[in-house]
């Protein structure tokens, strides 16, 4: 019996480190060049988001091709339930697209928020389509009528781009995704 519990404890220290190691993984995950900010107010809560990283020399060099290009952003809204599955409150999606006309050198930008067009325009600078595909302010995406006062939310946001060749237009493989916390108080 002595022996089990001396490979018991001694097991504590390993999965400890692991769980710490785990964390730090995930946190530098959650955080590198990927900035969510929620922000309950009044009715809404909005959203704002920024993906820095996302706007590669190869998205670049796909954009200038003429190939119309798509970042997709799938925002939920959690209850944070400790112990247990996080409830899912909300969840909405937010699409920016590009397309860019090699004759007239102009970029045709696109955003539309829930399958509903929400903007569109035509731009001639390069920093202005970088801004549109990667940055997002406070867009008013979730009901605050949702939330119960005093209680711990997070947001999460995960990105994808299309087209998706393996990883020519994304550095992130697959996507890439990031959470912030809130606590929502009325």
């Amino acid at each position: 019996m002595t022996g089990n519990r001396s490979a018991h404890f001694g097991l504590r220290p390993i999965l400890a480190s692991i769980a710490i190691v785990a964390l730090a993984i995930s946190a530098s995950a959650q955080t590198s060049g990927f900035r969510i900010v929620p922000i309950p107010r009044e009715d809404r809560v909005y959203v704002s988001f920024d993906l820095a990283d996302g706007f590669t020399e190869d998205v670049r060099a796909a954009i200038q091709s003429g190939l119309k290009t798509t970042f997709t952003y799938d925002v939920e809204l959690r209850l944070d339930v400790p112990g247990w599955v996080d409830r899912t409150i909300g969840s909405s999606t937010v699409t920016a697209t590009v397309q860019y006309d090699n004759l007239q050198r102009r970029y045709t930008l696109t955003r539309v928020i829930d399958g509903k067009q929400d903007e569109q325009k035509q731009v001639e600078s390069e920093a202005a389509v970088r801004q549109w595909m990667t940055r997002f302010n406070q867009l008013p995406l979730f009901r605050t009528t949702l939330l119960e006062a005093n209680r711990d939310y997070y947001v999460r946001v995960r990105a994808t781009a299309r087209p998706a060749s393996g990883s020519m237009l994304w550095p992130f493989g697959s996507g890439t995704s990031a959470m912030a916390k809130f606590t929502f108080i009325k």
